[in-house]
């Protein structure tokens, strides 16, 4: 049975007409051609489907683009500002914080909203906040690098080239 299913996906509307049983990765990979969110396990278990909805982190793989009625949903496609990347995308690449690059959108999105919530505080809050994405390749060490800079310098600490923070003096 389909369904219309109104979205506002990265600061745009959309009206979708789909089966209800349409995940939201699905939507928005086969229906908006934004195959920047991945498709990993489809079983909600490797993170590469991270998405905001409404400013919160979800498993896109687990959710259905029905249950997204009228909801703002935010990709990786959608944190560029004026064609500029976001901080943590610049962050990920001076830090080299993806190898394949696979699971790098939902890194990013997962960051992005653990970054909001507050919840970089220390090394192993983002470790635990972070620890429903994998990465194969093992680059978590880089990852926790990138979201630490970013916190820090909107608290307006400096990471010196050690990864270790000092006063900016902002």
């Amino acid at each position: 049975m389909k369904v219309e299913v109104p979205l506002r996906v990265n600061d745009g509307d959309v009206l979708l007409c789909l089966d209800g049983s349409v995940t939201l990765l699905d939507a928005l990979r086969d229906h908006l051609g934004l195959v920047g969110t991945k498709k990993g396990c489809d079983q909600g278990a490797c993170g590469a489907c991270t998405v905001l909805l409404d400013g919160r982190r979800v498993l896109s793989c687990l959710t259905l683009a029905a249950q997204c009625d009228g909801r703002e949903v935010t990709t990786v496609e959608g944190l560029a500002s004026g064609g500029d990347p976001h901080p943590v995308q610049d962050a990920f690449v001076r830090h080299d914080a993806f190898q394949c690059g696979y699971c790098t959108p939902g890194q990013i999105m997962s960051a992005v909203a653990l970054l909001a919530e507050g919840r970089a505080g220390s090394d192993e809050e983002v470790r635990e906040f972070m620890s429903g994405n994998l990465c194969r390749c093992a680059a978590y060490p880089n990852i926790v690098a990138a979201i630490r800079e970013v916190a820090a310098t909107r608290q307006g600490v400096a990471m010196n080239g050690q990864g270790e923070a000092h006063d900016a003096g902002l």
